[in-house]
């Protein structure tokens, strides 16, 4: 009886580990914070490298080049990856991830803007109606870790 526990304790935690995805560098959870608290962690510094956790609210459409991050305020984060190097699947929206690499405070060009609302399968009418820059967090993951 006590071998039977053993074993169904290994395969409950091998199912476990495998229960993670890895995609571009392979990177871990320690030290990692939340989405919501990145904004008040970078402060007014216009960059800097970070570990997050958070649910994705969306993810590219197309390719899955590309996914939308809950911050605390309603708003989200766009988490692209580096040198285009990797995607996540396209479903998983409402999933919790964990990335690593570095946020920016930057200004989304209207283009740029309206070729995500593209990729997101926005209509042509609200892709038209993006008329303006707009400053945001954005994060540029090295690896993504979905759980």
């Amino acid at each position: 009886m006590k071998h039977v526990f053993v074993l169904l304790t290994c395969l409950f935690f091998s199912v476990q580990v495998q229960a993670q995805e890895y995609f571009g560098k392979k990177i871990n959870e320690k030290s990692a914070v939340s989405a919501a608290q990145l904004p008040e962690k970078m402060g007014s510094k216009e960059s800097m490298k970070a570990k997050v956790s958070g649910t994705v609210e969306s993810v590219c459409q197309a390719k899955g080049c590309w996914m939308k991050v809950m911050l605390d305020n309603g708003e989200t984060m766009r988490v692209t990856f580096k040198d285009y190097g990797f995607f996540v699947p396209k479903d998983i929206a409402g999933k919790t991830v964990v990335f690593e690499g570095l946020a920016e405070q930057k200004t989304t060009p209207v283009s740029e803007l309206q070729h995500y609302a593209e990729d997101a399968g926005k209509s042509k009418e609200e892709i038209a109606k993006i008329t303006e820059p707009k400053k945001e967090l954005a994060f540029v993951a090295d690896g993504v870790i979905l759980k």
